[in-house]
């Protein structure tokens, strides 16, 4: 067996035996096993923690974020279930609470909130900023609207986190390309300037694409470009980026270009001096 199991399901069932067990599995969480030396994907652990529920559990959260498709999560990402336990194994997160029928469904065997239950969760339960990646990324890959999560919030009014989800539910943005897209975002949000459009398309004068831009904002004409490791490790994109940033300025953009090691203080000062520049005007 190399899969995910119940120890003693596969003992009863003659599958392998307690020696078997015992020499060749190892626990991943209490009565449930898997391959000795097996790397585990964050799925395998999914599986793991719903095995460990009994098959109770109800998968959400990141871990659910991931089913629907979601990128950008960790393999050590806590398994988040709806189960009513009080003393989970490590790395997984129990929660006791309400879910109706309709809030989810089936990723393969396993009973998942949907997209906008796993929003709703996501919202609720972390910190704003990594609350709004989370669910950028899960807007990117599986859309869902806010209308359907802020009914979630009606019906469970006075559940725990509602005004966090409040606040942070319309700055999702599933334009958002990475983690670093979605803190840039922020950052500008935060420090006054208008909000920024995501993904824009740049054309030249004779309507072919020369570039989709991070964010932005067009009236303006000032866009922003996240360059992440790609940038260094990707020699063809390194080289198509000093090819066609320079076009766009002959065009009248303004790029802002922002890598890990900037300062918020800087980036920030960067961004609102071209928007002033433009005549962008603070309230």
């Amino acid at each position: 067996m190399g899969e995910i199991f119940i120890g003693t399901e596969a003992v009863a069932n003659g599958v392998v035996t307690r020696h078997e067990l015992s020499r060749w599995y190892r626990p991943l969480y209490p009565n449930v096993h898997t391959l000795r030396g097996q790397a585990l994907t964050l799925h395998d652990r999914t599986v793991g923690a719903w095995l460990w529920s009994k098959r109770e559990g109800i998968v959400t959260g990141v871990a659910a974020s991931a089913l629907h498709g979601a990128e950008w999560v960790d393999a050590d990402s806590p398994i988040e279930l709806i189960f009513n336990c009080t003393r989970p194994p490590s790395g997984v997160v129990t929660r006791h609470e309400r879910i109706a029928d309709d809030e989810f469904s089936r990723a393969g065997r396993l009973p998942t909130a949907t997209p906008a239950r796993t929003a709703f969760d996501l919202g609720r339960y972390l910190p704003r900023g990594k609350a709004i990646e989370r669910m950028d990324a899960l807007m990117r890959a599986t859309p869902f609207s806010n209308e359907e999560v802020l009914l979630l919030a009606k019906r469970y009014r006075g559940a725990r986190g509602v005004r966090r989800l409040r606040d942070a539910l319309p700055l999702v943005d599933g334009g958002a390309a990475s983690p670093q897209e979605t803190r840039l975002r922020l950052l500008f949000i935060d420090a006054g300037l208008p909000r920024p459009t995501t993904q824009i398309p740049i054309f030249d004068h004779d309507g072919r694409l020369l570039r989709t831009v991070d964010m932005g904002w067009e009236d303006f004409m000032v866009a922003a470009e996240y360059d992440g490791d790609q940038h260094r490790t990707d020699r063809p994109q390194y080289v198509k980026d000093l090819r066609v940033l320079p076009m766009l300025e002959r065009l009248g953009w303004i790029i802002v270009r922002v890598i890990k090691e900037d300062r918020r203080r800087e980036v920030i000062q960067r961004a609102w001096d071209a928007m002033v520049s433009r005549g962008w005007r603070p309230n």
